[in-house]
């Protein structure tokens, strides 16, 4: 901003977003492809006369997230309003989590667009940005668009990098494509998850990797028959196996029964894309008979929980209260 005089927003003014929760990679597409789900977040910003911070937190996260302004949300909030020429004044935060954290469904991401949108929509409108500006600060944020895309505008996000920036575009997947998702009682951090990863691979796995990305596309769009060749992975799932060793169990015993199973982000969630309502049952009555249902599925107490999601087609929604 040309301005050193920074505005406030509106006191008394109040945005609730909704985001949906997110599957990264789909087992080839690495830091790439991604898909919105039928989970979501929802904060709620409300701006106060009195220069004090309120935040209220429910849901996941609950005992271990602050509540102050080193919260992911309120950082992330002074951000863009420093960059729209604003700063923070007093500022009630309320959260409901319903995402879980630490298992490869896009918590941050989410965390992070919720709060870009709500500080956005709260500034003067000749200052609010269009949801490219919100894609380029959101990956900036999160390190990669892969999670953040399909937050923001639902469906299938396929992204890029452009030089310092980035690109995605929306694929609009076939009504057949239905995942269900296990979500284990354990957490795995998406920093070691990448620690683990090699700085090269060869250029016959590079070479097989693309091949079933492409496939991937036409099966998610045109022929979910494909779904199970086109969720191969070359790339990222073997190196971090040893770090989510039942997750990486749960993926061989669901391929080997034909089904599209796959690492969801880093894990260690494991997603299941099925094609049609049958398949989808059949894939959850497999998982659930293997230990689901947060029943005692191994020797080291690794339980899951099993979901059958949608397929988010709309991506975060803004409500701004008058």
């Amino acid at each position: 901003m040309t301005s050193s005089i920074l505005k406030t927003p509106a006191i008394g003014a109040s945005v609730t977003v909704r985001v949906p929760g997110t599957s990264a990679n789909l087992g080839p597409g690495f830091d790439s492809l991604g898909l919105a789900v039928s989970l979501y977040d929802t904060l709620n910003i409300e701006t106060l006369a009195a220069n004090e911070l309120e935040f209220e937190l429910s849901g996941e996260g609950i005992a271990d997230l602050p509540r102050d302004a080193s919260h992911l949300v309120v950082k992330t909030i002074d951000l863009v309003w420093a960059r729209l020429g604003y700063s923070r004044h007093g500022l009630r935060v309320t959260a409901a989590n319903v995402l879980p954290h630490g298992r490869g469904l896009g918590s941050s991401a989410s965390a992070i667009v919720a709060a870009i949108m709500a500080a956005n929509a709260l500034v003067e409108p000749e200052d609010r940005q269009d949801k490219a500006w919100i894609l380029q600060l959101a990956s900036e944020l999160e390190g990669h668009p892969d999670n953040v895309a399909p937050a923001i505008y639902g469906a299938v996000a396929v992204s890029w990098q452009e030089g310092s920036g980035y690109a995605s575009a929306k694929v609009t997947p076939s009504s057949m494509v239905i995942p269900v998702v296990a979500i284990p009682n354990v957490e795995l951090k998406t920093e070691q998850a990448r620690g683990m990863l090699p700085a090269m691979v060869s250029h016959a796995d590079a070479a097989a990797n693309s091949g079933r990305a492409a496939v991937l596309m036409h099966a998610l769009t045109k022929d979910p028959s494909l779904l199970f060749a086109g969720t191969r992975d070359y790339l990222h799932q073997d190196y971090r196996a040893a770090a989510m060793p039942e997750s990486a169990a749960l993926v061989r015993q669901l391929r080997a029964e034909g089904f599209a199973a796959f690492i969801s982000g880093a894990g260690p969630t494991v997603m299941v894309l099925a094609n049609g309502g049958a398949e989808a049952e059949r894939i959850v009555g497999y998982i659930t008979k293997k230990g689901g249902n947060f029943l005692n599925s191994s020797e080291h107490g690794v339980s899951w929980r099993v979901s059958r999601l949608q397929i988010d087609l709309e991506g975060a929604k803004v409500e701004v209260h008058p």
